[in-house]
């Protein structure tokens, strides 16, 4: 088959075959996914190269070995990945200098040129999977078969991963089996006199995986954000990304040093993490845009497999939702002794959860799901009557101040107003202040001169904030620690009625809680900024010996202020409920 604007892909016809008869369960992400295949297929501007996974699948099969030294048959998965990066093109026209044949001047013309299409693609999928061996796969074929010279990297949350990903080829490349890496792994590496065709042209080195015919090589590189930024590597797999407890982006930080390559290659493979507030969280929410259709991004491939509901979890006739490779890979035995152990240990339900059946979950006892952390749409409570929480700092913790708007059967607005001193914003690491400048763009925090918070200067400035809002405070709870000046002052100004001092502890923190979370879970809870959604994302509980639980946070870092003076803006209402009738 020729280069066709009309072609359904091979691979991906028998996988939507068997779809549509009912052989394979399939996710609504997966089921998005195949929309856009689709739209590839019926759009006359995008072609088809049956080729390339031909001679992919061909040289992995030929060439590498499993292993425990057995012959390598190519997942049917692997398959239908590779020809989605693999075989999707488009021609783009550039001008190019053409001398004279004379040698005296030249022109500039127009030329076509035939571009692949995906640079990017995603995996998420269930443990067991073999994904580290799918990048593999990719690595040795575009290190050992194409002709120009390119840097390649993979890298891992911890070194160990990353070098899964190296250690097949390298044993391939030790047994080499198949005629082309017979020949790339004839005479000596110490050769460095004479012929070069004495020398030995693939080989593991110091560096990683050099091709010396093509001065092409693979190496390691740590999930570190200033060890990627500024590489300008052509083929770029990252694995377990949704593990790895990071702030920045490695994907992103990749991408901008290799989109200077005309044709370029990320693979990012991961099963679902456990980990709140990282990179992998607004990662997820920009492809399940483009899944959307809300972001157009035709060079994106998203395989994101998991169950729709933990209520699959225990029907084995929809794992393969979750894992595309169980039967083959990874026994069916295997993921049911995984159920049997998240039942019988919530210490890992969890991890196996999120791991083996890609449901979102918390490495920690999270509050907060994630989708209660989800963002409702912009409002405005102008003029509306509200209680005000407070839990205020000097330091390296937000000074909160939350508002509470009753609307009628049950329902609260929120809005909140937060600060710090210019020092503390200075300390920020780099990926954490970009964080923080997107809540100074929102107006939910504020940035106050000095190293410490002058509590004089915030309570003017909430006071304006609230005249220039026209909000009706009508009572006010506050955290007694470091609160004495400001209180004084609000009840001079505004007298003392509805002022309510709001103990911390999990005996008094526990019922406010609890009904905060119900709210949230029935999404009537509605907030409108990034800082209470950042906030509501990083708490966590913890119970004292009679079940009582109080707020928390696992790192420093990890703000939870705003949602703390929610909880004191929550009593003071409870207390003061008939001034709000």
């Amino acid at each position: 088959m020729a280069l066709s604007n009309k072609a359904v892909p091979k691979y991906y016809g028998r996988f939507r075959e068997a779809v549509i008869r009912g052989d394979i369960p399939i996710c609504k992400e997966i089921e998005m996914e195949m929309h856009r295949i689709d739209d590839l297929i019926s759009n006359r501007a995008i072609y088809y190269d049956p080729e390339p996974v031909e001679s992919w699948i061909n040289f992995c099969e030929s060439e590498l070995t499993l292993t425990d030294g057995s012959d390598l048959h190519m997942l049917d998965s692997f398959k239908l990945w590779g020809e989605q990066v693999l075989c999707w093109y488009y021609f783009t026209e550039r001008s190019i200098y053409r001398p004279h044949p004379t040698g005296h001047g030249g022109r500039y013309v127009k030329k076509r040129v035939k571009k692949r299409l995906i640079t990017k693609q995603y995996l998420i999928v269930g443990r067991g999977a073999s994904k580290s061996l799918y990048d593999t796969f990719i690595q040795a074929y575009f290190l050992a078969c194409n002709p120009m010279t390119a840097h390649q990297i993979t890298t891992a949350y911890t070194m160990k991963q990353a070098e899964e990903i190296m250690s097949p080829f390298k044993t391939a490349i030790t047994r080499s089996r198949g005629p082309l890496f017979k020949y790339l792994t004839l005479g000596s590496l110490q050769n460095t006199t004479g012929s070069k065709m004495n020398r030995q042209k693939l080989a593991a080195t110091k560096i990683g995986i050099q091709n010396f015919l093509t001065g092409s090589y693979l190496e390691i590189r740590p999930m570190s954000i200033d060890k990627l930024q500024g590489l300008r590597c052509r083929i770029a797999t990252v694995d377990e990304w949704l593990s790895a407890d990071v702030r920045e982006n490695p994907i992103e930080a990749i991408e901008q040093g290799a989109s200077k390559n005309d044709d370029y290659l990320i693979i990012a493979t991961s099963s679902e993490g456990t980990v709140r507030n990282g990179s992998g969280d607004t990662v997820k929410m920009d492809l399940m845009k483009i899944l959307k259709g809300e972001a157009k991004e035709q060079s994106t491939s998203i395989w994101w497999y998991k169950l729709d509901s933990i209520d699959e979890v225990g029907k084995p006739e929809m794992w393969l939702k979750a894992n595309p490779n169980i039967g083959k890979t990874v026994t069916y035995e295997v993921y049911q002794k995984a159920v049997e152990k998240a039942e019988n240990s919530p210490s890992t339900r969890n991890d196996i959860l999120a791991k083996r059946f890609g449901i979102p979950m918390e490495g920690q006892t999270y509050f907060f799901t994630y989708e209660e952390t989800l963002l409702h749409k912009r409002r405005n409570y102008w003029q509306m009557p509200c209680a005000l929480g407070a839990d205020l700092s000097q330091g390296d913790d937000f000074c909160a101040f939350t508002f509470l708007f009753p609307l009628g059967g049950g329902r609260f607005g929120v809005k909140t107003r937060n600060y710090i001193s210019e020092i503390t914003l200075k300390k920020l690491p780099p990926a954490m202040r970009v964080k923080y400048e997107s809540f100074i763009e929102e107006n939910s925090l504020m940035v106050m001169p000095g190293t410490v918070l002058n509590m004089i200067d915030v309570y003017d400035d909430l006071d304006s904030f609230i005249a220039d809002n026209a909000y009706d405070v009508r009572c006010f709870g506050y955290d007694p620690y470091n609160a004495k000046e400001f209180v004084e002052r609000w009840a001079t100004e505004n007298g003392s009625f509805g002022v309510e001092k709001v103990i911390q502890g999990a005996r008094t923190e526990s019922v406010p809680l609890g009904e905060l979370k119900k709210l949230a879970e029935e999404r009537i809870l509605y907030f409108d900024e990034e800082l209470m959604k950042f906030a509501m994302g990083n708490c966590i509980i913890i119970e004292d010996t009679n079940g009582n639980r109080k707020l928390s946070k696992k790192r420093y870092d990890q703000k939870i202020d705003a949602v703390a003076a929610m909880m004191d803006a929550y009593v003071a209402y409870k207390l003061n409920i008939d001034a709000f009738e």
